[in-house]
């Protein structure tokens, strides 16, 4: 199992280092990041490594930038999390009201593993209903991926599901979706703005030109110098899909998960 963390003081960092080891010896860091604006651009790579991807977050409330809830206005987070912060007891049992687990400085090695075995029985893959009210109660409105697509098209509207998308990509500066009944429309967003939008579960950013749905996906073969060639439903037929070499390692783990 994969931990982040998330926390901007040195000392705190090394002693929940030396508690993991003792609560969870399977635990495995793949990062540590000591700001608001670090954690955003930490989220937003992970697409191009899902190798990293957590299943734990270990999150300071307070950051270098400022609160580390604003993390979650940002990007679509949807990995369980376990709260430390320094804020005194009444602020503590108000958060407690919904029932997400925060655990006082300085951490004891006992309050760690009740959080990470209460953690271990959640259902990963999903931010929990209690997170998300939380959340809420402080203003704070996560990111919800995108169900449909409002698009302009000769002289009317459509509404295309998010679901029925097959694949979008650009062609000379032009982004076009493709959808499972061969429809193709022209969207106003580019690649890097759409991108986050998409459930990760669903959707994987293939290369530079091409963001692809699982079910798009009819057959992968290697191919040289570590790239794998793609063949996609309804594709343009003159058309040759790759995943880099770069990308290659983590496309097969988002499709192995």
């Amino acid at each position: 199992m994969n931990v982040l963390i998330i926390e901007d003081e040195p000392l705190a960092v090394k002693r929940i280092e030396s508690l993991l080891k003792e609560a969870a010896p399977d635990l495995r860091v793949v990062g540590q990041i000591d700001t608001v604006r670090g954690a955003v651009r930490w989220w937003e790579q992970l697409p191009d490594n899902m190798a990293l991807k957590p299943d734990l977050l270990l999150m300071d409330i307070q950051l270098a930038d400022g609160l580390s809830f604003e993390i979650f206005q940002q990007v679509a987070v949807d990995t369980p999390v376990i709260f430390t912060t320094a804020y005194d007891e009444y602020a503590l049992k108000a958060f407690k009201v919904n029932s997400v687990d925060y655990l006082l400085k300085p951490i004891e090695l006992d309050e760690l593993k009740t959080a990470i075995d209460k953690f271990r029985q959640r259902q990963r893959g999903a931010m929990s209903d209690s997170l998300i009210n939380m959340l809420e109660t402080y203003g704070i409105k996560p990111i919800q991926y995108k169900n449909r697509f409002l698009i302009r098209q000769n002289g009317r509207f459509d509404v295309v599901d998010t679901s029925d998308v097959l694949y979008a990509y650009a062609d000379d500066k032009v982004i076009f979706l493709v959808t499972s009944q061969s429809r193709k429309y022209v969207i106003d967003e580019t690649l890097d703005e759409l991108a986050p939008k998409l459930d990760p579960k669903l959707f994987y950013r293939i290369s530079r030109k091409y963001i692809c749905h699982l079910s798009a996906i009819e057959r992968i073969e290697p191919y040289f110098n570590g790239r794998l060639r793609l063949w996609l439903k309804n594709r343009p037929a003159d058309e040759e899909i790759y995943v880099s070499r770069e990308r290659a390692e983590g496309f097969k783990q988002w499709l192995n998960n």
